[in-house]
């Protein structure tokens, strides 16, 4: 694996005003080194969370998907974040793994926050996604899914790991950092990968105050880049494949992993 070198964004989000976020993140991803491979940007980027899906979703050719295929020619990275599609008449939070090259892939939220109505308003994914970047293999996740280990469980078969690193890109309120903090060091440490949390700041419609607190979790547990609380800013890092290879092969869980199968 090659070093791969990341950016993510901690923001606060306009709620539902698409154009003010949308120039909003064209202004934070003018910070954006040059060498920069993946770009990570929270959850429902255009309108904060939840959001009636009627009103805001798009297709997949929308001026949002325009706005990020134009976005990630211009930085030649990757940019990762999430919004509501309409496909196939049915919403999703959608999350748009987004490539220089114009092509995508997309990751429909598993888990939708029924504590917060976003089950009411979209239908959740039913299945996993793995992309490949500079020889990494990399789990998207959103949000709430980081109360479900089994949804981000790792798998080893025949001397492979199916993912190096993980992400979840959110709108974690302050009140439950606690739970960030924790849960994101678990996925790390008992999935032998990195895992990234980027969250948002500021206050939104419901009178929800967010801290942020994003940061990048080494295999071991440590944070090795974090952002300070409640401010906006956009942080780099650059993740070690070899350093990841040589700690999996001193102490190799993967062989013991439990197998199993997840039923939709």
């Amino acid at each position: 694996m090659e070093p791969l070198h990341l950016a993510y964004i901690q923001a606060d989000l306009v709620w539902e005003d698409k154009a003010a976020n949308l120039q909003h993140f064209s202004d934070l991803l003018q910070q954006v080194q040059p060498g920069t491979d993946l770009i990570l940007m929270p959850e429902t980027f255009t309108t904060a969370f939840p959001v009636d899906p009627k009103r805001f979703a798009e297709t997949e050719d929308g001026p949002t998907m325009a706005w990020l295929r134009e976005q990630a020619k211009a930085k030649n990275a990757v940019i990762a974040t999430t919004f509501p599609i309409e496909k196939d008449g049915h919403y999703y939070n959608s999350l748009v793994w987004m490539r220089p090259d114009g092509s995508y892939e997309l990751y429909f939220k598993r888990h939708t926050f029924t504590m917060g109505g976003e089950d009411k308003l979209v239908e959740r994914g039913e299945h996993q996604l793995v992309v490949e970047l500079n020889g990494w293999r990399i789990r998207p996740m959103v949000c709430y899914d980081i109360r479900f280990p089994v949804w981000a469980r790792n798998r080893y078969k025949d001397g492979q790991y199916e993912y190096d690193l993980g992400f979840y890109l959110a709108n974690f309120p302050d009140s439950r950092m606690n739970v960030w903090h924790t849960l994101l060091q678990a996925r790390a440490i008992e999935n032998q990968a990195y895992w990234i949390g980027v969250n948002r700041v500021g206050e939104d419609a419901h009178g929800l105050h967010y801290s942020g607190e994003s940061q990048v979790i080494n295999p071991r547990g440590l944070a090795i880049s974090k952002a300070e609380p409640y401010q906006e800013v956009v942080l780099h890092c650059t993740l070690d494949g070899d350093s990841l290879v040589r700690f999996r092969e001193k102490f190799p869980l993967g062989p013991d992993w439990d197998r199993f199968t997840i039923t939709q």
